[in-house]
């Protein structure tokens, strides 16, 4: 019987050295790259004397561990430098601008994009996390050595998990197993995989874990005669005719068996337990080694994949087949050369390991750049506006799970989440094709553009020039990437028609008023106007008008001041009320005190005087634009504690439709005992912008209604409106 610690332990009893590491290491590095991994290692064991692991081992053994993890997979010396250093900014006395002293910026960065947010802190655990993993994922989209050394990092992090609580194992086991492993997958590291994914089976459900392993125990011996049986065989045909090659037999990995059980499959049906692989010098040789196969050997139909003519997204390469073996024995067989064996046991981690070979084939020069798709895809989940746990679960749903795989017409592979439609992938391939496409061909069939694509499906996107986006697309794409594509595009066109708008009505209001366009637009009158409205660029100032955050008059008056000098429009208040029990107005009584009109304070706005010319005070939102040019008569006013009844405010209603809801939207501020003074339609360009005069009791009365509004499907925005 299988003595369950003797599972995956054995890694945990090992205790690398030193010199181990760089053994191994000097197999593909030079001199001066040893010697920095040396210098790498002495700073670490300085930094981490004193410190012990819950095993009980010195900490830097760890360190050491995960350094020699990263040498299996051909990481760079840059990488085993950050991996001798990864815990030194988070454990030890050491800053940043040390560590970059000494060892540089790149190495720097590489262990602060590994290192926890451990100064930071988080309200919850759930938080913590979620922070982690972004900061994760979006420093291995600027280099993907952050991932692979994390990868590193847990994988000996499992391997040592005996040694904490059962709660905190499980929860270790399960982060692997969403996040970290398909990780692996991806960067097509499948060595590092594998490992993940069996440590992390064996804590979570150890039951069914140690009775696989049994169950592959007891079958070991006559596995193993049988598979050597087939691997002589096969490799006496091959030298028949002459192939160069290396056989080996490949062991399937529990947790893979787990999935094929789980999915209801029994155990003797699993035909790939007995499996061998075959490595050649060349493509040419996968293809006249799969043929000599089959001629003596029978295929089982339908079990034949060409991961050569089509790799796959994690640039993995190879031919799978299954035959009728010796004895009736049904074996799988992978056929690929030896570069391409490098690339699917240690994926992009081995582009280091070749980039300065002259005979590196182009799918190894190429690697990292054609993992860029993949990157672009998580970066733009991270610039998007999200909140960090909606960009975990986007990442978790349309970048770590089991996607489909699609293709172009000319064979490109577009990788999508299930679910997608000829929208999503038509804006994978670009923006602009997304937003004019017009039809879909799917595998020569015209398909409506809600269709769900499926695995291997051939896409071929129709597109006119002049179509553009329609709203209803965001009811039909999959993706947030395209759904934030999309809300872009309505974003920025009707940015541009308020900006058009709000420039031909500034223009129209300066002729009204006889002024000069010209004089306006003076250089030294248009850096009047940015500062004292404190905006960026004229472009911003016509979105404003065109908004309704800024009235004609306040623009003009900005540059005419003296020709637009007047009393401030104002209102008094209600007359049911005693303006003594409205206003407090420091050190003066009995003077006569009015709304202003422009901004409608009402009770519980932050508020500010300002002393007319023989009309009182009138009372203006401490934030009134107006009040740039009123600065030096202004005086300290505050409310009482007796509100008025009632006070005016103007909205301005954004919807996202040409439709009337005018009926709608008085019916929904009168459950609210809102007084209604007028409702109407401002804009009825592509979409609908209203005007409403409505009464309030105070601030958070007025915020409630705005609150209450927005939640109407038809309503994208709600602002108050200074004139």
């Amino acid at each position: 019987m299988i003595r369950r610690e003797e599972i995956h332990l054995s890694h945990s009893k090992e205790k690398v050295t030193i010199d181990a590491l760089l053994d191994k290491a000097k197999g593909y590095m030079k001199k001066d790259e040893l010697k920095k991994i040396k210098e790498a290692y002495l700073f670490a064991k300085e930094k981490h004397e004193g410190q012990y692991r819950k095993t009980g081992e010195e900490y830097i053994f760890h360190p050491l561990a995960v350094a020699m993890i990263l040498t299996t997979i051909y990481a760079d010396s840059e990488s085993i430098e950050a991996a001798l250093l990864h815990d030194v900014l988070e454990d030890c006395d050491c800053t940043k601008e040390e560590l970059e002293e000494h060892f540089g910026k790149t190495v720097t960065k590489l262990v602060d994009g590994v290192t926890k947010l451990g100064r930071i802190h988080f309200s919850t655990d759930n938080e913590y996390l979620i922070e982690y993993y972004k900061k994760i994922i979006v420093g291995m989209s600027e280099d993907v050595r952050v991932i692979i050394i994390k990868l590193a990092d847990r994988l000996h992090n499992m391997r040592t998990l005996w040694a904490i609580p059962e709660e905190k194992q499980k929860r270790k086991a399960k982060e692997v197993l969403e996040i970290f492993a398909p990780l692996a997958h991806h960067l097509g590291i499948h060595k590092i995989k594998s490992e993940l994914e069996d440590l992390a089976l064996r804590y979570l459900k150890p039951t069914v874990f140690y009775d696989i392993a049994e169950k592959l125990n007891k079958t070991k011996v006559e596995r193993d005669r049988t598979v050597n049986e087939m691997m002589k065989e096969v490799s006496d045909l091959l030298n028949e005719h002459h192939i160069s090659h290396e056989i080996k037999g490949r062991a399937k990995s529990i947790y893979s068996i787990y999935n094929k059980l789980d999915r209801g499959k029994k155990f003797s049906d699993i035909y790939d337990l007995l499996a061998i692989r075959i490595l050649v010098n060349t493509e040419q040789d996968c293809y006249l080694a799969l043929g000599i196969i089959h001629s003596k050997f029978r295929p089982l139909p339908n079990r034949f994949k060409d991961y050569i003519a089509m790799p796959k997204v994690n640039m993995y390469q190879s031919l799978h087949t299954t035959v009728f073996g010796i004895d009736g024995y049904l074996f799988e067989i992978q056929i690929r050369t030896y570069q391409m064996d490098e690339v699917a046991e240690n994926g992009i981690a081995s582009h280091w390991a070749y980039k300065e070979h002259k005979d590196a084939s182009k799918l190894m020069q190429n690697t990292t750049e054609q993992k860029l798709q993949f990157f672009k895809s998580i970066m733009e989940l991270s610039q998007d506006k999200m909140s960090s746990e909606e960009f975990i679960n986007s990442v978790k749903d349309e970048v770590l799970n089991n996607n489909i795989y699609t293709f172009t017409p000319k064979g490109d592979v577009i990788e999508l989440p299930r679910g997608a439609t000829p929208l999503d992938f038509a804006y994978k391939v670009h923006t602009r094709v997304g937003e004019t496409t017009v039809g879909a061909i799917v595998n020569n069939n015209i398909v409506p553009l809600d269709y769900q694509l499926q695995n291997n499906d051939i896409v071929k996107i129709n597109t006119n020039k002049n179509a553009h986006p329609s709203k209803e697309w965001l009811n039909i794409v999959k993706c947030t990437q395209t759904k934030n594509k999309i809300r872009g595009y309505f974003s920025k066109n009707e940015k541009e028609i308020l900006m058009e708008r709000g420039k031909e009505a500034l223009e129209k209001e300066l002729r009204k008023k006889k002024y000069s366009i010209q004089e306006f637009y003076k250089e030294e009158n248009e850096k009047q106007i940015l500062e004292t409205l404190k905006i960026d660029n004229m472009d911003e100032l016509y979105l404003d008008i065109g908004n309704g955050k800024y009235s004609l008059i306040t623009v003009i008056r900005t540059v005419f001041k003296q020709e637009e000098e007047e009393k401030p429009k104002s209102k008094p208040i209600p007359k049911s009320n005693e303006v003594s029990s409205d206003i407090v107005v420091a050190g003066i009584d009995n003077i006569r005190v009015s709304l202003a009109s422009c901004c409608d304070p009402v009770y519980g706005d932050d508020i500010i005087g300002y002393i007319t010319r023989g009309n009182g005070i009138t009372i203006h939102r401490s934030n009134c634009h107006n009040l740039a040019m009123m600065e030096e008569r202004c005086v300290s006013v505050s409310w009482s504690n007796t509100p008025a009844s009632k006070y005016e405010v103007s909205l301005i209603i954004y919807s996202n439709t040409n439709e009337n809801h005018l009926a709608d939207i008085i019916q929904q501020t009168s459950r609210l005992n809102v007084n209604v003074d007028g409702v109407k339609v401002v804009s009825k360009d592509q979409y609908n912008v209203y005007q409403m005069e409505a009464y309030v009791k105070n601030k958070e009365h007025l915020e409630k209604l705005m609150q209450e509004l927005k939640k109407e499907p038809y309503i994208v925005n709600v602002e108050r409106l200074i004139q």
